[in-house]
């Protein structure tokens, strides 16, 4: 049997992960499950799947899961010790599906113990990629993708040189608002915002691609994960996200990735890689659907994508600036502090000034100073926002 871990398990990611595994419960030990506030939802699953541990994020919590846990022999935890604790505990395949940046340390801890990283959470990379992938090659573990356009980039590189490659497309859905006229974005509100026209996804990451900060971090994970120059790396608007992405080869030749919008793909895939193995998903009939579309994003419409390239072509600690930003703007528009255009100043000031300190950016890669930066970053995106508010 293999051993698993989730973590961010009660989140889309986390719960579609459930449902592979519950298919096939004598191939899987379940060791821990983590999860923040769905108390509930985490000790049913850790219940279901028989984990050895079941860890939430919110350390007030603890006695809400013990109760809920009360019988069935699994141990409870809870804070950011015991996540630790849990990713060290020994395991084949870990799915890292903790949203932003708290999720690096547990991802670097299961690393450390050699296991098959799962990735989901894009803030890694983005963040750290040089330290995520550097831990991976030095103890001998393997990060798969499971970002819906990462793991088609993947797949269409099985068998394939990656110095014939010529460029990587990405697509977009567009979010929320693709075809909303431009006038009226300032004024979108957050429950607008998080509706998103293809994909079942949680609230932060449906608001990442109302505003592209979700592609726009995809892109600079492009960059990380495959070692692609910037340049080489395009988005593309495809509105029925059908196509997760395409490689373009030197002869000219385009691979694509193409199926249902349906994460199971991408983390079915890693779950059973190097195999394939049958996944409960939709069977595509191109002569129903017809058509496919793709169009070019508009840069007034999405800033994010024209300030991830920014961050990329300066390098060093810059993706650990733009991530911090992002998430403390994001969570200023859920909070209903600032607007939702104002996301995109927020974070295009924090790198202004943060990108002339060349020993900030040029720093080495270390948790420490990873954690240093983010701090950093979170507190100029603060201080920026009280500006915008004043001025509001």
């Amino acid at each position: 049997m293999r051993r698993v871990s989730i973590f961010g398990a009660t989140g889309s990611i986390g719960q579609n992960t459930i449902d592979l595994i519950a298919r096939a419960p004598d191939e899987y030990d379940v060791v821990a499950l983590t999860g923040g506030q769905n108390i509930a939802q985490l000790a049913a699953d850790a219940i279901r799947l028989q984990a050895d541990v079941a860890v939430t994020a919110d350390a007030a919590r603890l006695d809400d899961l013990r109760a809920a846990l009360a019988g069935s022999g699994i141990e409870a935890a809870a804070g950011a010790g015991a996540m630790e604790e849990a990713a060290g505990r020994p395991a084949d395949w870990v799915m890292s599906a903790i949203v932003g940046a708290a999720g690096l340390k547990p991802g670097l801890s299961a690393l450390e113990q050699g296991a098959t990283l799962a990735l989901a959470n894009k803030e890694s990379l983005v963040t750290a990629g040089a330290l995520l992938m550097g831990t991976a090659k030095q103890h001998g573990a393997t990060v798969l993708p499971v970002d819906s356009e990462h793991s088609a980039v993947f797949q269409a590189l099985v068998g394939e040189d990656i110095n014939a490659v010529e460029r990587i497309i990405i697509t977009a859905s567009g979010g929320a608002f693709r075809d909303w006229p431009m006038e009226q974005l300032a004024r979108a509100t957050v429950a607008e915002a998080s509706s998103h026209p293809n994909w079942d996804m949680g609230q932060r990451i449906t608001i990442d691609s109302a505003s592209m900060f979700n592609k726009a971090m995809e892109l600079i994970e492009t960059n990380e994960f495959f070692g692609v120059a910037p340049d080489k790396i395009e988005t593309l608007v495809h509105p029925e996200s059908l196509v997760h992405a395409l490689v373009g080869f030197n002869d000219g030749a385009l691979m694509a990735h193409v199926g249902a919008p349906d994460m199971r793909h991408a983390i079915g895939y890693a779950l059973h890689w190097p195999q394939r193995r049958e996944l409960p998903v939709e069977r595509l009939d191109l002569a129903r659907i017809g058509q496919l579309t793709f169009r070019a994003p508009d840069p007034e419409r999405y800033p994010a994508l024209r300030l991830a390239r920014a961050a990329m072509e300066q390098g060093g600690m810059s993706g650990a600036i733009f991530n911090a930003a992002k998430e403390t703007a994001l969570d200023a528009f859920i909070e209903g502090r600032i607007g939702f255009l104002d996301m995109a100043h927020v974070v295009e000031d924090v790198l202004t000034q943060l990108s002339s300190d060349s020993g900030l950016i040029r720093a080495a890669f270390t948790l420490d100073n990873v954690t240093q930066t983010d701090h950093l970053a979170r507190a100029k995106a603060q201080e920026t926002m009280m500006a915008v508010a004043t001025r509001s």
